[in-house]
């Protein structure tokens, strides 16, 4: 599911911040490695399993937030008769951590990096994440080295993965992209990122897929108390996306035509959800005919408004019935598709971050070498997506806290205010409890009434009764 970015400004003696540190607490969430993990990481820093094969001489670069360190990703695009080429490294955890050890361990206990608004807990000891294993710049690094051709649509037409030995030469950021781009500076390689990107978001208009283009949230603290403000993703960033969503899509095809891998799957969303989506745009006042499919809506928002930025985060809440699909020996799971994605898919880019890459990287491996993925893969195959639930439901937990806590900052000198809201939720047993969503700020809490059932769906005014960051509690009742 995208994860809702939010970032802090501010000291770390904040008030805003020292709910965070309460929160990161009261979820057990580690706060360091274990001295055996971080020995495994600093020996496997030194000494990874390299392969054999050089592709050195390829000219990759990533494209990440400028303050990134946990590179992923490095790539290089270039024309192929009327096609495009698509060389995508992704770095090889499986070249630094030894199945079963301690190292390993501590990474199925993590399962991924968990995102704060003031900083995040890695998958990894920083030594490999940010360190030995990440991509960084004028660096030789083992990675898999995906070759994926494209026809002049940007269809995929072949595709090839193997070990290799890369070094990216360039760390670019998307404002800088973006500017290269738009001013046509840039060099072949990285002005195809924005031709390959528009023909690859075409074929996902076509197939009915969806990319949620979420704005950053930015919490700004002025003159005593805290502002929200949000920054529009720029195009480049979804051009980045479509690339690392193409691989994801090729993996998902290897596996089923090797009979053997972990699928990212999603069924279409239950009425239920989507009507309570509806009745979130229209708290936060976006136009949604009846006649327009949800797909085309999100096409058309724009996240330089604050209330479609907002609803772009709610729409978020029709992503959480993804799971991870294991399947082998040529038994294919029933459903085998990622409604969002609107094709197979698999998540295999991220390996630095999440658990499951490392694994589904291994089996494409496999694949186009015609062999069985390694042994500790299989083995591991039937747990992981247990353990992926389970890391999902921690990382859900702690964005559903931060958002709680950084509402409750938000509003916390506005207790007694009046503001414009609509009930998005009902509680079935209890119709006088439910969720309210604020039009501005576009904030959502618990509603409760003394005075009968909430009005579904209806607009009311609500009186801010709570608001606590130390709790992570907002709490309104209608006026």
């Amino acid at each position: 599911m995208p994860r809702r970015r939010i970032h802090v400004t501010g000291a770390a003696e904040a008030p805003l911040r020292t709910a965070l540190a309460a929160l990161r607490a009261e979820l057990g969430v580690p706060e360091t490695f274990p001295p055996q993990t971080l020995a495994d990481a600093d020996r496997a820093a030194k000494a990874p399993a390299l392969p054999a094969y050089d592709a050195t001489g390829i000219p990759l670069f990533t494209v990440d937030p400028p303050t990134s360190t946990d590179l992923d990703q490095a790539m290089h695009l270039s024309r192929r008769g009327t096609g495009y080429r698509v060389r995508y490294a992704i770095a090889d955890v499986a070249a630094f951590v030894v199945p079963a050890s301690a190292l390993d361990t501590e990474a199925h206990r993590r399962v991924t990096t968990l995102y704060f608004p003031d900083g995040k807990v890695p998958l990894h000891p920083p030594v490999l994440g940010e360190g030995a294993a990440s991509l960084l710049p004028d660096q030789v690094r083992p990675a898999a080295l995906w070759t994926i051709d494209l026809d002049a649509d940007g269809r995929t037409v072949a595709v090839d993965v193997r070990r290799a030995l890369v070094r990216s030469r360039a760390k670019l950021d998307y404002a800088g992209v973006q500017r290269q781009i738009d001013s046509h500076a840039a060099e072949e390689p990285l002005a195809l990122l924005g031709e390959i990107g528009r023909l690859r978001e075409t074929l996902e208009a076509e197939r009915g897929g969806i990319s949620l283009n979420l704005p950053e949230q930015e919490i700004v603290a002025r003159n005593g108390a805290y502002e929200p403000v949000y920054r529009a993703p720029l195009p480049a960033e979804g051009w980045n996306a479509q690339i690392s969503l193409l691989t994801g899509m090729a993996a998902a095809d290897l596996m089923i035509a090797h009979g053997t891998g972990v699928l990212r799957t999603l069924p279409a969303a239950p009425d239920g959800a989507v009507g309570r989506l509806r009745r979130t745009a229209h708290a936060l006042r976006v136009d949604w005919p009846h006649h327009v499919s949800y797909a085309r809506l999100v096409r058309s928002l724009d996240p330089r408004l604050p209330h479609h930025a907002a609803f772009l985060q709610e729409c978020t809440t029709l992503l959480r019935g993804a799971g991870y699909t294991p399947f082998r020996d040529g038994r294919l799971p029933e459903i085998t598709t990622h409604a969002a994605v609107a094709a197979p898919y698999a998540h295999c880019t991220a390996p630095l971050r999440r658990l499951v890459d490392r694994y589904a990287s291994e089996i494409c491996l496999a694949a186009v070498a015609g062999q069985d993925p390694p042994d500790w893969v299989l083995a591991a195959l039937d747990a992981l997506p247990g353990e992926m639930t389970a890391g999902g439901r921690r990382a859900g937990a702690v964005e559903r806290g931060c958002v709680d806590v950084v509402e409750a900052a938000l509003l916390e000198h506005r207790v007694g205010e009046v503001f414009d809201g609509c009930v998005v939720d009902v509680e079935e047993r209890r119709p006088t409890v439910g969720t309210v969503q604020v039009e501005s700020p576009a904030v959502i809490g618990r509603i409760e009434s003394d005075d009968g059932p909430l009005p579904l769906g209806e607009r009311l005014r609500v009186r801010l009764t709570r608001a606590d960051p130390g709790a992570a509690t907002v709490r309104f009742a209608p006026v």
